[in-house]
Order: C-alpha cells, then sequence, then structure tokens
C-alpha cells in the first residue's frame, strides 16, 4: 500500500488522531466491540470529522497482519521524517540523548524501544537501514504512539554515522555485557549517544569499535542477558537520573 500506513490498536491508532487527525483516510472498527474505550474512540473521530467503518474480525485481521488490533485498524498517510541525520548533527547540544540501535530486526523490540526512547526524552532513534526492522504495525503497536513523536532515522552505514556523531561532540557509549565496566559507573551527562546491539548476538564489530566506552548492567540473578526493550530502558533513565541529579 504505497505511501500509506497500516496502525493497529488503540495507542498506535489513538496517538495519530492526537498528533494528526487529518492523515488518517479511515479508521476500520470492530462492530461487534461497544465498550467505553471503543466508544470514547469513535466519539473523538467524529470530533475530527475522520471517517470510521465498521469491519468484521477477518478484515482487520487481514488489514493488521501479526500485530494484535484490539478491533481498530487505521489507514493513513505516511508521515514524513522531520528530522534527518543531518539535523541531527546539526543540533548537538548539552542535553543531547541519542539512542542507536544495532541489528535489532524484531518489529516489537523495536517498537518497545521507540516508547522508552519517547518516555527519556530521546532526540532520535538512528537505526541501519539494512539491519533494522521497520515500522510494520507490530512495530507501531508496540511503540504506544511513540512513533509519532520520536523521529526514527535509517541510514547507509551505522558505522559511519557514529564516526560523524563522534565529530559532532557527541560521546558513543555501547552497551556490552562483558565490559569492565557497570553503566553506574560512567558518568552520562553531556551530549550521549547510547548504542545497543539486539538480544543474543550484541553489537557488530565494527560498531562496538567505534564506542568511546562500553558498560555493562549489572546481572544478579541467573539470567544472562536482557531483552534489547530492557536493556534500553536501563541506559537511557540511567543517564536521565545522572543529568536530573547534576541539574538540581
Amino acid at each position: 500500500m504505497s505511501g500509506k500506513r497500516i496502525l493497529a490498536g488503540f495507542h498506535a491508532v489513538g496517538a495519530r488522531l492526537r498528533h494528526a487527525p487529518a492523515s488518517i483516510e479511515a479508521i476500520y472498527v470492530d462492530a461487534r466491540r461497544r465498550d467505553g474505550r471503543m466508544a470514547q474512540l469513535q466519539q473523538r473521530a467524529a470530533e475530527l470529522k475522520v471517517k470510521v467503518i465498521a469491519a468484521d474480525p477477518e478484515r482487520l485481521r487481514g488489514m493488521a497482519g501479526e500485530a494484535p488490533h484490539q478491533g481498530v485498524v487505521a489507514v493513513a498517510e505516511q508521515l514524513d521524517q522531520v528530522l534527518s541525520f543531518e539535523d541531527v548533527l546539526n543540533d548537538v547540544r548539552a542535553d543531547t540523548l541519542l539512542l542507536l540501535l544495532d541489528g535489532v530486526t524484531d518489529p516489537r523490540n523495536l517498537g518497545a524501544c521507540l516508547r522508552v526512547a519517547d518516555a527519556a526524552g530521546v532526540q532520535a532513534v538512528v537505526v541501519p537501514r539494512d539491519r533494522s526492522a521497520g515500522l510494520t504495525p507490530a512495530a507501531l503497536k508496540a511503540a504506544a504512539g511513540a512513533a509519532e513523536a520520536v523521529p526514527l532515522i535509517d541510514v547507509t552505514n551505522l558505522a559511519r554515522a557514529m564516526d560523524d556523531l563522534r565529530d559532532a561532540g557527541v560521546r558513543l557509549i555501547g552497551a556490552a555485557g562483558e565490559a569492565d565496566d557497570s553503566l553506574f559507573d560512567l558518568d552520562l551527562t553531556g551530549p550521549l549517544a547510547w548504542v545497543l546491539g539486539a538480544e543474543g548476538a550484541g553489537l557488530r564489530r565494527l560498531t562496538r569499535e567505534r564506542c568511546d566506552a562500553l558498560a555493562r548492567i549489572p546481572i544478579i540473578g541467573h539470567v544472562e542477558s536482557l531483552n534489547v526493550s530492557v536493556a534500553t530502558g536501563i541506559c537511557l533513565y540511567e543517564a536521565v537520573r545522572q543529568r536530573l541529579a547534576s541539574a538540581g
């Protein structure tokens, strides 16, 4: 569906209603669902003059694909990327906080990372063009509206993009389980980008080599690793904690 995007679930559809209702072509809803949440969404759509169409569950499943749709699917215009990688390089500030994801190919993990990035105030998420999940319906649902708020920027060469960020004054910290330093031992204030790889595979060699430092998340229990979205939340919020402490 060229130029269109499928949004599945209340969070994804509701976020687009809030941020860009004019971009929604139509919202398809399960006519059998008559609870308060559905009524509220339909009322909001009516107020914004967005077309709502009753659909059977089979049609909704066909539109949403692998994403759980909760009885609501929207067809919307694909919004233009409002922030380029060059914009990021040209606007590095003392409070810059970025997230780089290397090889996160599971759309649900990507969506969850976008969600926590939005919560932590990240200015942009940068991914390699050929080694990343896209903003599929599953990713958009997991992002719970964050995909409308946090720019997802794909770059042709992640290693080169890291070199450019360093030249612009951004410190690159990679998350690696075998690192000597704990993330709690590092100064995470100032212009910073956390770099995380997929669970299991971790950071690729070229990505790892371009990090200014590597840090591990201390694991006290029996698990060997954390899901990338969980690790992202821990890393980003330690940076947030330090920045709030230094500002206070």
